[in-house]
């Protein structure tokens, strides 16, 4: 108990450090940078992969993979396809997860600010997407590690990428979700705040 009891607060002290730094100006910035790497970097990148390796999938894009499909994408996408997925994954796959969490953290710590009370625990909602980092990493190392090991089997880290790349998604899609819900007590409470003005 009293682990958990450390291990919450430490949590509670990384969130309010993410608060601080969360303003509204801070999640407008982000936001467009995020947008900016969604219609023009992302696009971009994907047509450049799709150019080289030969096939418009890759496992970060799949919500989920066996060890065999992901044997499949590997023969599909050649040596050079292979070489060209795995150096992208500790080069430009560094950079975009700091883009989205940056966005997903400073706007849903703002909005919670804005939306919820003080003690309420969804100011700590500002932590849930480094869940989805967390995984990202997990699925780029283990997918790499496959394809590099191709046409030799990796057992067990195989099998792993897809649960990773699943857990990723999910990770995504609740922080997604966890976005629209403060954003919405934000909405209300301004609404109540200006009734009562």
């Amino acid at each position: 108990m009293h682990l958990y009891n450390s291990k919450m607060m430490r949590l509670r002290m990384y969130s309010r450090s993410l608060q601080r730094l969360s303003s509204g100006p801070v999640a407008l910035l982000t936001a467009a940078i995020f947008v900016v790497f969604m219609v023009v970097v992302l696009p971009a990148q994907a047509a450049e992969s799709a150019a080289i390796s030969g096939v418009d999938a890759t496992p970060d894009t799949m919500i989920f993979y066996t060890a065999g499909e992901l044997y499949d994408l590997a023969e599909a996408m050649g040596e050079t396809g292979r070489s060209h997925y795995i150096r992208s994954r500790f080069t430009f796959d560094v950079i975009w997860p700091v883009v989205y969490v940056a966005f997903f953290a400073t706007t849903i710590g703002w909005l919670a600010q804005c939306g919820f009370a003080p003690a309420s625990r969804w100011q700590m909602a500002n932590l849930l997407p480094f869940v989805a980092v967390i995984f990202d990493a997990l699925e780029n190392l283990s997918a790499s590690l496959a394809l590099a090991r191709y046409p030799a089997p990796t057992p067990i880290v195989a099998e792993l990428a897809g649960a990773f790349t699943l857990l990723k998604w999910a990770s995504v899609a609740l922080t997604s979700l966890t976005l629209i819900v403060v954003l919405i007590a934000a909405a209300v409470q301004r609404i109540i705040d200006q009734r009562r003005q």
